[in-house]
């Protein structure tokens, strides 16, 4: 596989790379990060690789990320129409405006001027609703948005970090009023964090949704730096301060694909990737570097494929507690489909609520 292994994202025409460059570290303006001439590098090898999907959002950076990308593009005429660039709306970057941020119309409308002037450019390829709003009638945002896309300035919208019923209710509601689809979802998905299993992911399968997850490495932690058996204190990253240390549970995981990763003589972070871009559901990985070493360093997970073996390993010391109605499900719904058999085809007595003569279930 390649960055140009390219795959279609969700119900949609639009093809992407298995790698997804994620720029929330172009700029310093938070306190961590690439300064400009760093992240240009960055984003010139993904291109010189043939990777084509470029994500950003307006708070990236107070705005820094989206002025770094548009430097580029303006530096190099002809990759604007060659790439697929998604950024993000909902964070205020107005204090003080109460319009400035959110999912309303008004808002939306205003975030995308400001980010196109930033990335200066006149269309973005993605615009991703970066939050949930319980307050902002869905029909309002979703009408904004296929405004948008009839005005020639997005060509596809996608939700990032909304829940599933939010999500499911929103395709909907675009489906049955002819308006423009949600075509993918942005995720947390990692060995360290895999409760979307639960819900968002299966949500996404059924709805014909791509999917990109972001975090792969789980704040860095499945990178390789850590270890239950390292000194403490031998880790000592500016993020450290930020997302603070494994749990002990955690470790349990690290430590496994630290082992995995000796076997096969890769490293750490490309075990955990090559994980992420092998499970089901997965359109393209978010990638994010603070350097450009580290940044070639990842693509090697690109070329690795674990053994069922390994896979099965990680699978089982990373298995998520998901919570009602997933696990339930799990349990009941391949006992009623198999008669008395579970997921992994142990013998089961068969449930009484699902043989007994004239049982309903509520």
């Amino acid at each position: 596989m390649s960055l140009t292994s390219y795959v279609t994202l969700g119900r949609s025409g639009l093809r992407i790379s298995p790698f997804t460059l994620g720029t929330m570290t172009f700029g310093e303006d938070h306190g961590f990060g690439s300064d400009p001439a760093e992240s240009r590098r960055i984003l010139a090898a993904y291109l010189d690789r043939g990777g084509n999907s470029v994500d950003t959002a307006n708070i990236y950076s107070n705005g820094h990320s989206e002025v770094i990308i548009g430097d580029h593009l303006t530096a190099n005429p002809g990759v604007r129409d060659r790439i697929v660039l998604g950024t993000k709306f909902f964070w205020n970057l107005h204090l003080g405006d109460p319009n400035g941020g959110g999912p309303g119309r008004k808002a939306v409308v205003q975030q995308l001027e400001n980010s196109l002037r930033r990335l200066r450019t006149d269309y973005v390829d993605i615009y991703w609703l970066h939050n949930f709003d319980p307050v902002t009638p869905m029909e309002e945002t979703l009408r904004a948005l296929d405004d948008l896309v009839t005005a020639g300035k997005i060509r596809y919208i996608g939700f990032s970090d909304v829940p599933a019923w939010a999500t499911a209710e929103a395709a909907t509601i675009a489906r049955f009023r002819g308006w423009a689809p949600v075509i993918a979802l942005q995720l947390e998905y990692s060995l360290l964090e895999r409760t979307a299993e639960g819900e968002l992911l299966p949500m996404a399968q059924a709805m014909g949704m791509g999917v990109l997850p972001w975090g792969p490495l789980k704040n860095g932690f499945l990178s390789g730096k850590y270890s239950s058996t390292a000194a403490a204190g031998t880790v000592d990253t500016t993020r450290t301060a930020l997302v603070g240390t494994p749990s002990e549970e955690d470790y349990r995981v690290i430590d496994v694909v630290n082992e995995i990763a000796a076997d096969l003589g890769v490293s750490a972070a490309t075990v955990a990737l090559s994980w992420v871009l092998s499970r089901p559901g997965i359109t393209s990985t978010l990638l994010g570097a603070r350097r450009l070493d580290q940044f070639e360093a990842n693509l090697a997970a690109l070329e690795l494929t674990l053994s069922p073996d390994h896979r099965n390993r990680l699978d089982e010391i990373s298995a998520p507690r998901l919570n009602f109605p997933a696990e339930n499900n799990a349990t009941l719904a391949p006992v009623a489909q198999n008669g008395g058999t579970t997921v992994d085809g142990r013998p089961t007595p068969p449930s009484p609520l699902l043989t007994s003569p004239g049982t309903t279930i509520y």
